[in-house]
């Protein structure tokens, strides 16, 4: 079958043909950017071929009284999701990834989870799509629940290929995809890691918020919002150009002694976790607090979301999730909004794996939160970003137009002065357009949806105070 590694198919790209479980097991980490663990997947197969196509994937439940509605939701949203774009699935491939606990053996996991992979199967043909595998990957083996065949499954497990080694690592090493190891290390990197910081940041957030919560919810007419708004966005323009420069002179300019990145004579960072430890050192408890604090107001949120490509999308990425990570006990609701930027950021500059992690971890925080259902629910259906990327453009567009023509000279001069250059954006051509993205378009997929304020305008509509669910 031919393996394609994003939601929408793409000719230019190269593809191979996967024989057997064992390359379908190895191909599984290239497919989603990630190695799964603890996770239920399915994958879409179309044509005669067997092209992958979309995929969800979901937690595996603890309980086995949630096994059977699990499998037929996510039956229901992989053949639904597969039919709004147009291409209902002719197929679906399950995996079941799970590590061996204290004194389990992967075989055990392969029989603990039989029932519920049994119960995936009957989902799937209770909607007319067969299945036409279904893998266990436990403790460094696979397992068919398919294939009968003992000389190519036998019942105590097949290794899995060292990494690195076969056809289709070579494969996406060659069209660029990464690997960014397991899915518990990619959510790490969005949480608090602990510390004796923790309770330094813990005390700046309570100042922020005795400060900053009354300001946006108890002022007259809004003004407190909106000085909350532009004193919120001006410290995260300033911290956002720490992230960008590289020198260090931006770091020293907002803040005495800050470190940047470890760089090697390359310039590449050194390790992961160093570039995460000099990203948090760029930003100070109490910036962290009154970000994070003041993110909490839809409006602001929205207009920190238009920093999605270029340099700021980069830096904006980095600092999102420093934000989340500094979301400490009792503060955890209140890192969906960096996650689901976060979640935005990343999908908008092109890293679909990063941005599904952020979304489904401000959906466990937070799963009214619309912002991140309306994101993760386009990222899965394989949507164009440019659709949204074109909105938010025009918004900040119309809004620096008309804070000019507000501020600017006279009415006998102002029709002399030429339109701002930021306009000619407006004209770029959008992206492709297809069924799902019109559709998203049509039901106001755009950050802060209906509710938010309109361009240009000084007061945005009440509501959506912090604290309620109508604010997300």
């Amino acid at each position: 079958m031919n393996a394609n590694h994003h939601e929408s198919s793409d000719l230019a790209r190269p593809r191979i043909t996967l024989r057997g479980p064992a390359e379908l097991a190895d191909a599984l980490p290239f497919v989603l950017g990630f190695h799964p663990t603890d996770s239920v997947v399915l994958v879409a197969l179309h044509g005669e071929h067997g092209r992958f196509g979309g995929r969800v994937r979901l937690g595996i439940p603890r309980s086995p009284r949630e096994w059977a509605s699990t499998a037929d939701h996510l039956a229901e949203c992989l053949v639904e999701g597969g039919e709004r774009s147009g291409s209902r699935p002719d197929g679906i491939v399950v995996f079941l990834c799970q590590d061996p606990a204290a004194g389990e053996t992967g075989r055990r996991v392969m029989e603990r989870l039989r029932p519920f992979a049994q119960r995936l199967r009957t989902a799937c043909g209770a909607l007319d799509i067969p299945v036409y595998e279904a893998l266990c990957i436990s403790d460094g083996l696979y397992f068919s629940y398919c294939c009968p065949d003992a000389r190519c499954c036998p019942p105590d497990g097949t290794p899995l290929a060292l990494s690195g080694t076969t056809v289709m690592a070579a494969t996406a090493a060659y069209a660029g995809v990464q690997v960014r190891g397991s899915l518990r290390d990619m959510e790490r990197r969005f949480q608090p890691s602990g510390g004796p910081r923790e309770e330094e940041q813990r005390t700046a957030l309570d100042a922020s918020a005795a400060e900053i919560v009354p300001r946006i919810l108890e002022s007259a007419e809004d003004e407190g919002r909106a000085e909350v708004r532009e004193t919120t966005l001006r410290l995260a323009r300033a911290v956002l150009r720490r992230f960008a420069n590289p020198t260090g002179e931006a770091g020293r300019a907002g803040r005495p002694g800050t470190p940047t990145a470890p760089r090697t004579p390359g310039g590449s960072v050194t390790s992961t976790a160093e570039s995460d430890a000099a990203d948090d050192a760029l930003v100070g408890t109490g910036e962290a607090a009154a970000l994070i604090l003041g993110l909490q107001d839809r409006a602001t949120r929205d207009r920190a979301a238009e920093w999605m490509e270029g340099w700021e999308g980069t830096a904006a990425l980095r600092l999102w999730r420093v934000l989340a990570t500094r979301c400490v006990a009792p503060y955890q609701e209140h890192a969906a909004a960096p996650l689901t930027l976060a979640g935005w950021t990343a999908w908008s500059t092109g890293d679909e794996p990063t941005a599904r992690v952020a979304l489904v971890l401000a959906l466990d925080i937070d799963p009214e939160y619309v912002f991140a259902r309306l994101l993760h629910q386009a990222c899965n259906e394989g949507l164009d970003p440019e659709s949204l990327r074109s909105c938010l453009r025009t918004e900040r567009d119309s809004r620096l137009a008309s804070d000019q023509a507000a501020s600017g000279p006279s009415p006998r001069v102002r029709t002399r002065v030429a339109r701002p250059q930021s306009s000619r954006q407006t004209l770029r051509k959008p992206g492709r357009r297809t069924g799902g993205a019109e559709r998203r378009s049509s039901a106001g997929v755009r950050p802060g949806g209906p509710a938010a304020s309109k361009p240009g305008s000084g007061s945005p509509r009440h509501g959506g105070h912090r604290g309620t669910r109508s604010g997300r």
